[in-house]
């Protein structure tokens, strides 16, 4: 052993030495126990940050540890290189939006870009000396990649579990696409609750709401049959103010007696309890809310502007008008798109599903098949399962994914799907030969929406099985707790779907790094305190390794320099000691 421990080349030495001895190569000939490790593929959304090499080392202590007991280690690294994510990246970079580019050429620029960055990330699991077995690499934009992904699609199409329909979507009106109910947050904002005159056989009966902007839209008041103050109005018509036209006064156990004045507006759409009570009342649409976040030309007084602007200008209207009783300040929660931050809009539209409604009680159960470590984040699983509101849907109106291998009937309308021998496929790249089902029609019209990203990440059991190894359930996932609803809960109900197992026997929960005012370490919120090859380079890969190691599992740990420097003390301290020990 050297006198002095220069880590920088000592690391560099075993970890050239396990590359070229093939060390952590995994034997698929090996008739001994398999010990397989689902690992994250991480998001390709920007450089990697402390956070991530803090829960990476979590998962590749385990993998090390059970090679000594003897285990033959599967243990893959793939990337998730495709989605809104990857595109937002690609915009930043470029100076420009995909909208603004030939389909083709932005999708060129996201795979270039995604190629960078993985060849970036692969060096600095490298350099921190993880022993995957990168023979086993896997990214889910590839071609052999999406022909799995589209032929579980196809599968589950063909069970009835995907389905299409069109029905009012959680929508991001920044990023202009269809999201699902797992990728909402919600965020507190200030606004005002206006109180508006409804006139009810003459009488004029104050409604509150927050979005008079959906005025155009109101296509029903709803009362709690409770409220005995209104139970004379259930039945009849109001007058909707500044529009002048008729609508019914329903009743609705759903409706807060001591919310505004106990007076609901039902809207197309305002939240989740307007798509909700438009389904069950059987109740009409108006259009108000484009995609893009505009409001419709053809609404009088605020068409083509923008919903901010929209809302101010109809307020500035009723109060010139004698229609505004009062506004309210208050501050209240709205649901937010977790990527951008933008509060969700809800819009009729034609999207793909997976059914996860109807098997509840069966994603519930498998949740008692599977180890937690820690046991509390199995509550968490449980309280999202338990609150699911909407089915899973899995198309996005975006460019940068795997493509939905369907084209429709120009005629009917109704969806043909590739073979499987087509797969992969483009349906924007390859016509559909043949006629349809149930018209007779042979002329196609091409799905362009893509996958949603989590549609092929929640398969990644089924792609470690790529080289004919049965592997499900592997033994161990492990990921960061934010990701219980999405990552977790998806690939269980794929895994249930495909297989009828559980897709892994234990799941590992790492907590987050948190930067010192507590917030998330992020890729986007450029908040990491420094680059992680910078981190090694100062204080060594086993010291961040070590730090890694003392954290408790599922735990949020701040980021401290001074941690790092004490495990480089105690690293120097080890060497000397095995040093002695030998002399």
């Amino acid at each position: 052993m050297e006198k002095n421990y220069i880590f920088g080349q000592v690391e560099k030495q075993m970890q050239q030495l396990w590359q070229a001895e093939q060390i952590y190569k995994f034997d698929a000939a090996n008739p001994g126990a398999v010990y397989s490790i689902d690992t994250p593929p991480p998001t390709v959304s920007g450089s990697l940050h402390i956070g991530h090499l803090f829960s990476y080392t979590q998962a590749e202590i385990i993998a090390r540890f059970r090679r000594m007991q003897g285990y033959n280690v599967f243990y893959p690294f793939g990337y998730d290189d495709n989605g809104l994510p990857t595109e937002r990246l690609v915009e930043r970079e470029a100076g420009i939006l995909a909208k603004e580019l030939p389909r083709s050429e932005f999708i060129k620029k996201c795979t270039l870009t995604t190629a960078k960055y993985e060849s970036e990330f692969e060096e600095l699991w490298k350099s921190l000396g993880f022993s995957v077995d990168w023979s086993l690499q896997y990214q889910t934009i590839s071609p052999e990649i999406t022909k799995i992904s589209q032929a579980l699609f196809l599968e589950l199409a063909k069970a009835g579990r995907a389905y299409t329909k069109e029905s009012p979507v959680l929508w991001c009106v920044e990023c202009q696409t269809s999201i699902a109910q797992a990728e909402l947050n919600t965020a507190d904002i200030d606004s005002t609750f206006n109180y508006i005159p409804f006139m009810v056989d003459g009488k004029a009966v104050a409604v509150a709401t927050t979005r008079p902007e959906l005025l155009y839209g109101c296509v029903c008041l709803f009362v709690n049959p409770a409220d005995e103050r209104y139970q004379g109005m259930i039945g009849r018509t109001a007058v909707v103010p500044l529009y002048s036209y008729a609508i019914p006064i329903l009743a609705d156990e759903k409706v807060d007696i001591a919310k505004g004045t106990g007076v609901v507006m039902c809207a197309t759409f305002g939240d989740s309890t307007d798509a909700e009570w438009f389904s069950e009342h059987h109740l009409p649409y108006r259009r108000v809310i484009l995609p893009d976040g505009k409001i419709a030309e053809e609404v009088p007084l605020i068409g083509a502007m923008q919903i901010q602007d929209a809302r101010k200008k109809i307020i500035r209207i009723m109060a010139d008008k004698g229609l505004l009783i009062k506004s309210e300040q208050l501050t209240h929660t709205v649901a937010t798109h977790e990527r951008c931050g933008r509060e969700i809009e809800i819009i009729p539209s034609r999207q793909w599903y997976i059914d996860i409604l109807s098997e509840r009680d069966r994603f519930l159960e498998a949740a008692d098949r599977i180890n937690w470590y820690p046991t509390q984040m199995k509550s968490r699983y449980i309280a999202w399962v338990e609150n699911l509101k909407w089915d899973w849907c899995i198309s996005r109106q975006r460019y940068f994914g795997v493509p939905f291998p369907v084209w429709y009937c120009k005629t009917c309308g109704s969806p043909a799907f590739a073979s499987q021998e087509q797969l992969p496929v483009n349906p924007l790249e390859t016509e559909y030969i043949g006629k349809c089902g149930g018209c007779g029609c042979s002329e196609f019209i091409p799905e362009s929406a893509v996958f949603d990203t989590w549609a092929t990440s929640s398969i990644t059991p089924q792609i470690n099985e790529r080289f004919g190894q049965k592997l499900t359930p592997m033994s161990m996932r492990t990921h960061a707790h934010e990701i219980i609803r999405t990552w977790t809960f998806y690939s269980i109900v794929r895994s249930l779907y495909h297989t009828g197992d559980i897709p892994w026997k234990d799941l590992m929960i790492n907590g987050f790094v948190l930067a010192k005012k507590g917030e998330k370490l992020s890729k986007s919120k450029g908040n990491a305190p420094l680059d992680p090859a910078t981190l090694i380079a100062t204080h060594s890969a086993d010291a961040l390794r070590y730090w890694s190691a003392n954290a408790r599992l599922g735990t949020d740990t701040f980021f401290d320099s001074e941690e790092l420097l004490a495990s480089k003390r105690f690293l120097t301290k080890l060497w000397n000691a095995s040093k002695f020990a030998i002399s």
